[in-house]
């Protein structure tokens, strides 16, 4: 450019050179002059046509070397404050800017050319700048300016569709997994999962599954891990043969029937594998094969084709939220494009999917959580990450029959006797702890645990090593399942149902035997029972006494009234709570329950449910409902709020 400006100079010169009083010049001087202005009328035009031909094909060699080194992120180190914009370096590269545009423009009114608005456009844009500086600062190894530049980038609504991809294109892993647990992130922000390798034309998603159980260690196993195992190989070795040579197979735990070749139900022996891969992942040295046989690809595949089956891509995520745990996968898992669907799961309306995909976004994030959330444990808030400093826990423990989620849903709506109830049904919580406690304690830090229970042992779904569902081992293995997820670290209240309440019993009493769980007992503010058998249940007798019809599980067993173990542990928790100040709080039942189509029990008579400390409070309820608030308003939930805030006052 300094050529063509010093050409111009050069021009004005001869155009003004010479005595100014001479009348006029000779022939040859006028011709030699215009020759000469006309040279270098065309070596102007030449230099500007090199010059624009030179800044496109700058523009071409960056975005060539932008391919070749997509792992690097190039940042100008630009501050996002505009008043701020007051470097050196930068003032100089926009006044020089201002210059060559001002010269580009005269060149082009002179030889009544059309002016490039394109070359004129100054190539640090603020808009630009920001985003370049914010990608560079999630780099950064300040952790704090870090978390910050994740915040500004998912907090900001107004990238373009382009800005997007490359933030999904250039961010490293920990941006990725951070804008994944961000409130109402844009999934642009997300590459899609990579192109899955194709099944060999002779093998099946069930083939490939049966294949990777197979290669998985055999010998040695968890009882339940192998019963997993053998019962999914079994009947994927059914439906091989009922492809093959057409197999009636009736009843039994595996397939219900196959009657002809084109109703097999692939979809249950796709479950049946993926069960034993959930047994299988909670062990580590086996998420270790899972992950270099190619499992991480093969169930990303199973996940986009069973759009359809929530079942299936549940226990899919639950294989990731495991396999999480150990950081070592956690860029295998991330390679494997599982960020992106989590980060959509994670929009879902259903809480039992979002709640599996929160917690296997939260065990990959080691940015911002220190606790790792075992199988069975559920993070009901806060599911993202959140500047709300957390003050205390609350852990629901759900009963007999009960699960995570559902048994603290919201009363049932009955259409047909509640008009004003079916009219507002759009506000049904489905899980009133995640939606109406996380509202008006924002502060608590909600968890939910699940464990399988069952009335009979032929609906268990491991009926080996019975012992296992005793209320003794069900203790000691969630008390370990609750110091990886860090409870005992702030001040707590259990909330629990039924059996569950004899399971915080035990908890209790077994970690006050033990000093490393000294936290979780010293760290008890208030414990509140709903219809909890502290006496034994209607129930268990009803069990024993048609004990041929259904089979009762020790769970039941251990509830009969009278039991000496049930006496012996209430005995143990009163001497015990006698030493420690926390509250407690009972809710009994007054109506009986239906249990089928038939049987109608009274299942936790008042005199039961009464502990023996605490308040003990009537409710024109059944045992099912006992737990589950008609609305928000509703004096079951109120007062549990109020006991709620009153015993954490001081945190909250």
């Amino acid at each position: 450019m300094s050529v063509a400006t010093y050409c111009i100079f050069c021009c004005r010169q001869i155009g003004t050179s010479g005595s100014a009083t001479k009348a006029h010049l000779p022939w040859y001087d006028i011709s030699k002059y215009s020759s000469i202005c006309i040279d270098l009328r065309g070596f102007v035009f030449v230099t500007y046509e090199v010059l624009s031909l030179k800044k496109l094909l700058q523009m071409d060699t960056q975005a060539i070397n932008h391919e070749k080194h997509k792992s690097y992120v190039y940042v100008r180190t630009t501050s996002l404050n505009p008043s701020e914009y007051q470097g050196i370096t930068y003032q100089a590269r926009k006044e020089i800017h201002k210059a060559v545009r001002k010269i580009l423009e005269t060149e082009a009114k002179f030889f009544r050319r059309p002016f490039n608005e394109q070359l004129g456009t100054f190539d640090g844009e603020d808009h630009e700048c920001a985003l370049w500086l914010l990608l560079k600062r999630s780099r950064s190894e300040d952790k704090e300016v870090r978390l910050q530049a994740v915040q500004d980038l998912a907090n900001n609504r107004h990238w373009h569709d382009y800005q997007y991809g490359t933030v999904a294109q250039t961010c490293d892993q920990r941006t990725a997994i951070g804008l994944a647990r961000s409130k109402d992130i844009n999934l642009r922000f997300f590459l899609p999962p990579p192109p899955m390798p194709k099944i060999k034309n002779d093998y099946s998603i069930e083939d490939e599954l049966r294949l990777l159980l197979v290669s998985l260690p055999q010998t040695g196993l968890d009882p339940c891990v192998q019963y997993f195992t053998s019962l999914a190989l079994r009947e994927s070795s059914q439906t091989l043969a009922a492809q093959r040579g057409g197999l009636w197979c009736f009843g039994g735990n595996g397939l219900p029937y196959c009657e002809t070749l084109s109703k097999i139900p692939s979809e249950t022996v796709e479950l049946f594998c993926l069960q034993a891969l959930v047994q299988h992942s909670k062990v580590s040295s086996h998420c270790d094969k899972i992950e270099a046989k190619g499992g991480l690809q093969l169930l990303q595949r199973i996940y986009q084709q069973r759009k359809d089956s929530a079942k299936i891509q549940r226990n899919i995520i639950r294989i990731i939220g495991n396999m999480a745990l150990d950081e070592r996968l956690h860029s295998s898992i991330v390679r494997a494009g599982w960020v992106s669907v989590l980060a959509e799961v994670m929009k879902s309306p259903h809480v039992i999917q979002s709640s599996h995909a929160s917690r296997a976004l939260a065990n990959l994030d080691r940015d911002t959580v220190k606790e790792k959330y075992p199988d069975g444990v559920y993070v009901l808030h806060p599911q993202y990450r959140s500047s709300q400093p957390i003050r205390a826990d609350i852990l629901f423990v759900h009963g007999l029959l009960g699960a995570a989620f559902k048994t603290w849903r919201q009363q049932d709506i009955d259409r047909r006797s509640d008009k004003k109830a079916s009219e507002g049904e759009e506000d049904y919580s489905q899980c009133w702890p995640k939606t109406w406690l996380a509202s008006d304690c924002p502060a608590l830090r909600i968890i939910s645990v699940e464990y399988d229970t069952h009335l009979s042992d032929w609906k268990a779904k491991c009926p080996v090593e019975a012992h296992r569902k005793s209320i003794a081992y069900r203790s000691n293995e969630l008390l370990d399942k609750l110091r990886a997820a860090g409870i005992g670290d702030r001040p707590l209240v259990w909330v629990s149902h039924s059996m569950g309440g004899l399971l915080v019993k035990k908890m209790l009493v077994d970690a006050s035997k033990n000093p490393e769980m000294d936290k979780i007992v010293n760290n008890t503010r208030g414990i509140i029972f709903y219809s909890v058998p502290h006496h034994g249940s209607q129930l268990a007798e009803y069990s024993i006494n048609a004990r041929y019809l259904l089979f009762p599980s020790v769970e039941v067993k251990e509830l009969s009234k009278d039991s000496p173990a049930l006496k012996e542990l209430n005995d143990d928790f009163l001497s015990f709570a006698k030493d420690k100040k926390f509250s407690v709080l009972s809710f009994a039942e007054t109506l009986p329950t239906h249990i089928g189509g038939m049987i109608k029990l009274h299942v936790v008579p008042l005199e039961s449910a009464e502990l023996g400390i605490g308040d003990l409070i009537p409710v024109d309820v059944n045992h099912l409902n006992i737990c589950k608030p008609k609305k928000k308003d509703a004096f079951l939930y109120q007062r549990t709020l109020k006991f709620i805030q009153d015993v954490l006052a001081q945190e909250l």
